[in-house]
């Protein structure tokens, strides 16, 4: 079983990653600043989707965030 601090690093890791950092650290602010039920949420959050369309969203999200990343870098590096 991990412990607590592992399991905050590695969520913020897995935001970050998926974010970015800025916006990992804005989703962090504004969940503890709204008052939210993660669970109503994500239940309701694929509600009459299919299995390919969810996969589809995934895949144009995933492919999306790696565009987004990669000219973050490029543009740090011609910085």
């Amino acid at each position: 079983m991990k412990t607590d601090t592992i399991i905050r690093c590695e969520g913020m890791e897995a935001l970050a990653n998926s974010l970015g950092l800025v916006d990992a650290e804005r989703f962090i602010m504004l969940i503890n600043r709204e008052p939210f039920d993660y669970t109503k949420w994500r239940a309701n959050l694929f509600q009459g989707m299919t299995v390919e369309e969810i996969s589809k969203r995934a895949m144009e999200h995933q492919k999306k965030l790696k565009e987004t990343h990669e000219n973050e870098f490029y543009t740090v590096a011609t910085v």
